[in-house]
């Protein structure tokens, strides 16, 4: 796993060069090799090559980045500093509409088959870009620092990171008797299962719920319950804006009310949310009583399991396992996404009613499962999970 062995801020600049990599080769995949204009099965191969980059560079990102946040955060408020790389996601997307929008603006159906779509892609290149020079002032984290044996980079970032020495010294010494004479390359199941089945379960479920569904699918769902394509775009736009307002909410709640209450409340409301517009849908009943439900449905994913999952996976795993541990939980999170999105349409082909109903059941056994399962980590070092989990696994 490339977090371990190059750490945390290494392969995050790895990741914003396959970005940008990505970006520039699939706006203008035919460049060095095709002529521009002709179509071929070599030059599709290609275009999807420069995809599958861009995919592996999401895959680091995706792990890494609440990785490091969590490594480098004081514990007080390490939940909300993680919960802005959920709230960055779900601003992006909601960016995005506006950049699409904006490049078809006033143009034809022609030029954008023909030049907008590159210029849609090409446009990543300037936050990849932007995130890579950027990666370049910050530390690494200190954790990583003392399991590669460098305690006194370690002892400079913790330096910096809090202004009193006393405090720094006291998380070093934690940090590394936590790590003691173990390497980053300590055994995933060192702990135990549990701990590796609750990450998995995490992810799993926040997938599971459908929300991704709601994402990828929202135009056409709107258009099937009978909007108009112009009113269902704004419909979309509507939602986005709905996650980046309830975003805030978690960023806001969750170093306060504690990472349980929020994904509780969440699941209960997700379920509210899909049971209802499953009810609507077997009456084919409909119009804005369904957009209210699937904002009620969002809300409550967004204040809850959008941020806090990522927040409990980048926090709950003791230090000498965390890098692998993480890298499998979004494995897992990754292909329940594959799964849950790629089915959908089939599953609704056969009935809308059911298809939510499954979702607001997986809502359900979310909140069994956090209820019994998960462990409260608010205000807790990530030494204590070596801790907790030597003590359950002991």
């Amino acid at each position: 796993l490339l977090s371990n062995h190059w750490g945390r801020k290494k392969t995050l600049i790895f990741a914003s060069l396959l970005f940008f990599v990505s970006a520039l080769g699939s706006g203008y995949p035919e460049a060095f090799f095709f002529t521009k204009g002709e179509p071929s099965i070599a030059l599709l191969l290609t275009f999807n090559f420069y995809r599958i980059i861009g995919g592996v560079g999401v895959g680091l990102a995706s792990a890494v980045s609440p990785m490091y946040i969590s490594e480098i955060a004081p514990a007080n408020i390490r939940g909300r500093l993680v919960s802005f790389n959920q709230f960055a996601i779900i601003f992006g997307m909601l960016v995005v509409y506006f950049v699409n929008w904006g490049i078809a603006y006033g143009q034809s159906i022609e030029w954008i088959n023909d030049i907008g779509w590159r210029y849609m892609f090409v446009s990543e290149a300037i936050p990849a870009a932007l995130f890579g020079i950027l990666l370049f002032l910050v530390p690494e984290t200190p954790r990583f620092l003392l399991l590669s044996s460098k305690d006194d980079e370690a002892k400079s970032v913790l330096k910096k990171l809090y202004s009193d020495n006393g405090t720094s010294q006291a998380i070093f010494q934690e940090i590394k008797l936590s790590v003691g004479q173990a390497t980053s390359r300590a055994k995933l199941f060192s702990y135990g299962k549990v701990v590796i089945l609750i990450g998995i379960l995490l992810s799993v479920f926040q997938q599971f719920v459908g929300i991704n569904v709601a994402l990828y699918y929202a135009p056409r769902i709107f258009e099937s319950m009978g909007a108009a394509k112009d009113a269902s775009m704004l419909q979309t736009i509507i939602m986005g804006f709905v996650n980046v307002l309830f975003t805030v909410v978690a960023i806001l709640t969750v170093d306060k009310w504690g990472r349980k209450p929020l994904l509780i409340t969440g699941s209960i409301g997700m379920a509210v949310g899909m049971f209802a517009i499953s009810v609507l849908a077997f009456n084919n009943i409909i119009g804005i009583s369904t957009l209210v439900f699937i904002i009620i449905y969002t809300a409550s994913f967004m204040m809850s399991w959008g941020p806090i999952c990522w927040v409990l996976i980048s926090e709950i795993f003791p230090n000498k396992i965390r890098g692998q541990a993480v890298a499998v939980a979004v494995a897992f999170q990754w292909f329940a996404n594959y799964l849950i999105s790629s089915t959908y349409p089939a599953m609704m082909e056969f009935s809308g009613g059911m298809t939510y109903g499954f979702y607001g059941l997986m809502a359900v056994l979310s909140a069994l499962f956090v209820w019994k399962m998960v462990p409260e980590t608010k205000g807790k070092s990530l030494e204590e999970m070596e801790k907790l989990w030597g003590k359950k696994n002991g």
